[in-house]
């Protein structure tokens, strides 16, 4: 039987439509294990040895890190720890002033792994747009050899729960791809952050979007974990600085977003051996 002409373009236009959205995976998969080969190539070239787990000043909300504040203690890292770097690259944090971000530029969280191995999740690792989880001590080795690295330990041990919590949260971001356009979103007036904005909007939207940038991710992580009250928390709104300092400009954030009464300890620099000065 013959087929129409009708039938024809629509089997035609169907298969068009099914080679485009083949290739569009095809190159989506390539973009992402090209960006995870970049982050391993990044974090091996900088990566160094390590005594234990590294070692941590004595905590202050300060970002001088040319300062060594004794006394050091061993770093005994837990689920729920937060790490902070700062950009190498000018460009980031010429858009982190622009934004009224500040600095730190970067943060990530501490999460337990289903084999029980610690990690850090961050959205944007070495400034690659992609959402990767990494071992814990040789990502923060590289870090810290790229510039520096701080952690904000708990002081309160998270209970077996909220450990879940955040794995699973964790889990479901691996290869997610880094939120660019909302970022970018963040020099404009189209945003969630502002004085009276933040009030109503940028509330938590859970561990199912398709995209975050990195203080939004880790601020959508403590309240899917149970450890920020959603009603607190503004993570299309919130920058690592809110997350370092329990300070803001934004009102909202200021009153309501702070870690230290939600059980952090002030952020430490992380330095990979003992100091002796």
């Amino acid at each position: 039987m013959a087929m129409s002409r009708r039938a024809f373009l629509g089997s035609a236009l169907a298969s068009w439509l099914g080679a485009t959205g083949a290739a569009r995976a095809g190159l989506k998969d390539a973009v992402r294990d090209r960006n995870r080969h970049r982050i391993d190539e990044a974090e091996a070239y900088y990566e160094g040895p390590v005594t234990g787990h590294g070692f941590l000043d004595r905590p202050a909300f300060d970002l001088n890190g040319d300062v060594f504040r004794p006394p050091q203690v061993p770093y005994e890292p837990q689920p729920g720890d937060i790490m902070f770097s700062i950009s190498r690259y000018l460009i980031y944090r010429l858009g982190h002033t622009a934004s009224g971000a500040g600095e730190p530029s970067h943060s990530g969280v501490i999460f337990r792994r289903p084999d029980g191995s610690l990690a850090v999740l961050e959205a944007g690792p070495f400034d690659i747009p992609l959402i990767r989880s990494m071992d814990l001590i040789p990502y923060i080795s590289a870090y810290h050899n790229r510039g520096r690295a701080w952690i904000r330990t708990r002081c309160v041990a998270l209970t077996p729960e909220q450990s879940c919590r955040l794995t699973e949260f964790a889990v479901k971001q691996e290869d997610k791809p880094f939120a660019r356009l909302r970022l970018y979103r963040q020099i404009t007036p189209i945003r969630s952050r502002g004085p009276l904005r933040t009030e109503f909007i940028g509330g938590p939207h859970g561990a199912d979007r398709v995209s975050y940038f990195c203080s939004e991710m880790c601020a959508e992580a403590l309240v899917y974990a149970g450890l920020i009250a959603p009603g607190d928390a503004r993570p299309a709104a919130t920058y690592p600085h809110e997350l370092f300092f329990d300070a803001s400009r934004v009102p909202f954030l200021n009153r309501h977003f702070k870690l230290g009464p939600a059980g952090w300890n002030p952020p430490a620099r992380w330095r990979p051996h003992p100091c002796t000065q």
